[in-house]
């Protein structure tokens, strides 16, 4: 059974993040990052982390250069 995960990448802006609790962290992060290519983000970032006693991933895009 596989379960369809939505990730809030479109409401996301830069420096801002999300977590997705997942027991499969691997398969969780290629999948979010595979949606966050497929809307042209290229800043998108990825960390397996623990958060709240939860196991999952950590999604965020980088803030913006400063010069």
């Amino acid at each position: 059974m596989k379960l369809e995960i939505h990730f809030p990448w479109e409401t996301t802006e830069k420096g801002q993040g999300f977590f997705v609790p997942c027991l499969d962290t691997h398969a969780v992060r290629e999948q979010g990052l595979k949606a966050a290519i497929k809307m042209r983000l290229l800043d998108a970032r990825a960390y397996p982390c623990i958060r709240g006693d939860l196991i999952g991933v950590w999604f965020f895009r980088l803030p913006h250069r400063t010069p």
